[in-house]
């Protein structure tokens, strides 16, 4: 009996200790995937890119004076810790860096894959090594963006997807050395971490110490794959900052196309993906330069971002369009140059995508807002190119935004939709709120987004 008490003693020790070997060794040894039969590459995250920082128009954003000294020097031996949320989780995923808007080569090395515990911490034995061509460490050159390998996740499985559907992905990385002028996301409407400058690769570590600072933007990590069934949808709300998140809820994911994705999870299939490619402040045909060295606070122009924040993501099936409101109150463009702009943008679309489908969104009012949104006339020419989209020459469909959010007695956004949900007050009239933005996201017919019924065959 005293013989197989011991062996029993002896299995238990060696079962506990394999629970704290293996959880630690995946955060050293992670296995390349890649999509088998039936299965592809789909993007469940991304953050359109602008900057180099701080140019941009970030919400909720805490003071990053302690966290990047000089912003033209950029971060300085320190780790981030982006926290973001696919649109759904699969065995495997693979991430995309960029430099996009650097003037240097950015070097990063201590890159990890996790799961959110509460903070900056991290689900025990759920972090992952991150690795490109099999290489721990990357130089991405000026202008250029690559992606890793892919990961393997061993905590997700059939049995977890769907209990990990809103969980956070925690993606860390270690910038070696000075990076200079960061390519970023500024309105991330969502609280990611940093270490201080020069406390070195941290991204390894498991708990909450090493990341003292916040930020509510997201850096150089501008989209996420992972492996998903062949049938798997991917659904790109472009736009500008309504489609941002301007006036949501901070942490909350209460952005039109969350509220969006979520109903199509759930009408549709649970492999579907509303993925948000908005920039506050941007316009569909301005501004006519922008560069590292002269940027524009609202970024380049969605012509000219088309390629790399639409066309370049993995397994694209739609495209859902709100923007313009930004060329008339800002640069005071003509109802034709706009309407042409969606039509060349639509056919670039269409040209790279086979069989995508192009949903065409009416602009919200902006009428009394800001000085230079707010007037009669941008409001006029705001209804013209709603009457253009509406028109169904452009786009396969339309989701009537303008209709789910006016107050039909005054014009402006109706009352209720204008407090502001992000940091309180008033709002602006010009930005949904909440109550307009979940409004939005329910006036899109997920019809429009069902596949294609089987023919009958005689």
């Amino acid at each position: 009996m005293t013989f197989w008490r011991r062996a029993l003693t002896f299995a238990m020790s060696v079962l506990l200790l394999m629970s704290v070997i293996l959880p630690a060794a995946a955060q050293t040894a992670s296995r390349v995937a890649k999509p088998g039969n039936n299965e592809k590459w789909a993007t469940v995250w991304a953050a359109s890119v602008h900057g180099p920082y701080p140019a941009g128009n970030a919400n909720a954003q805490p003071d990053q004076r302690f966290v990047f000294p000089t912003p033209g020097a950029g971060a300085h031996d320190q780790t981030f810790r982006l926290m973001l949320k696919p649109e759904f989780w699969g065995k495997a995923v693979r991430l995309r860096f960029t430099n996009a808007f650097g003037d240097r080569p950015l070097n990063l090395d201590g890159i990890y894959v996790g799961l959110q515990n509460g903070s900056s911490s991290l689900v025990p034995g759920t972090n992952r090594a991150v690795t490109f061509a099999g290489k721990a460490a990357i130089t991405i050159p000026p202008g250029q963006m690559i992606w890793s390998d892919g990961i393997t996740l061993p905590f997700v499985s059939s049995r977890t997807a769907s209990v990990l559907n809103g969980r956070k992905m925690a993606v860390s990385f270690h910038v070696v050395g000075e990076s200079g002028p960061m390519t970023w996301h500024a309105k991330g409407i969502n609280t990611s971490y940093v270490s201080a400058p020069g406390a070195g690769a941290r991204g390894a570590e498991e708990g909450e110490a090493a990341f003292p600072y916040s930020t509510a933007s997201w850096f150089f990590l501008d989209a996420v794959d992972m492996i998903a069934p062949a049938r798997a949808q991917v659904v790109v709300a472009f736009g500008d900052s309504i489609t941002d998140g301007t006036n949501s809820t901070m942490n909350g994911d209460d952005r039109w196309p969350d509220v969006l994705g979520r109903r199509l999870r759930a009408g549709v299939g649970t492999h579907v993906a509303v993925v948000n490619a908005g920039i506050g402040g941007n316009q569909i045909i301005g501004p006519a330069e922008y560069s590292p060295a002269k940027p524009v606070n609202g970024g380049p122009s969605a012509l000219a971002r088309l390629e790399r924040d639409v066309l370049s993501l993995s397994g694209v099936t739609a495209v859902v369009w709100l923007e313009g409101i930004n060329d008339f109150g800002s640069a005071n463009a003509e109802v034709d140059a706009v309407a042409q702009g969606l039509r060349q943008g639509v056919a670039r679309i269409r040209g790279a995508i086979p069989g995508v489908r192009v949903v065409g969104a009416t602009l919200t009012s902006a009428l009394n807002s800001t000085p230079t949104h707010g007037r009669m006339e941008v409001d006029a020419k705001r209804q013209a190119l709603n009457a253009i989209i509406r028109g169904a020459d452009i786009f396969d469909a339309v989701a009537d935004f303008d209709a789910a959010t006016r107050d039909v007695m005054t014009g402006e956004i109706r009352p209720e939709m204008q407090p502001n949900s992000t940091v309180g007050g008033p709002g602006d009239k010009l930005h949904p709120n909440r109550a307009g933005l979940l409004a939005m996201g329910s006036a899109v017919d997920i019809k429009l987004f069902l596949p294609p019924a089987p023919q009958s065959r005689r």
